[in-house]
């Protein structure tokens, strides 16, 4: 079973991620932000990250070069509700950089969370 590390500050997000998730087969851990997902990640190695970019205390792009320089071979999806975030936005585009191998604009529905899961996952 693929175990998903969700990162975002929005804990109603991290839920709802988590109840749509785990009925299609992965194991879910939550983290409010980049610092407690790191201690997660730490404790119960994920397949997949997915982050958040605006966040308090430590935001997605930081998040996303500290895990990839920890755990280089780490999947990682980035995802905002700045309406911007598109594949050439310079947000994206700096996630890239640091080895973000996908992005999700919020609000996203289920299929296109699962969609783009699986796409980085295969």
């Amino acid at each position: 079973m693929k175990r998903i590390l969700v990162i975002d500050d929005n804990d109603d997000l991290r839920e709802l991620m988590k109840v749509i998730l785990e009925p299609a087969g992965y194991a879910v851990d939550l983290a409010q932000d980049g610092q407690a997902g790191l201690a997660v990640q730490r404790a119960r190695p994920a397949d997949l990250v997915i982050t958040d970019i605006f966040m308090p205390n430590q935001d997605g792009i930081e998040t996303v070069a500290q895990f990839r320089k920890e755990f280089p071979g780490l999947k990682v999806v980035v995802m905002s509700g700045d309406s911007k975030l598109v594949k050439h936005s310079a947000h994206f585009l700096t996630a890239r950089e640091l080895g973000a191998h996908g992005a999700l604009s919020k609000p996203f529905d289920e299929d296109e969370l699962l969609r783009v899961i699986g796409e980085v996952l295969k």
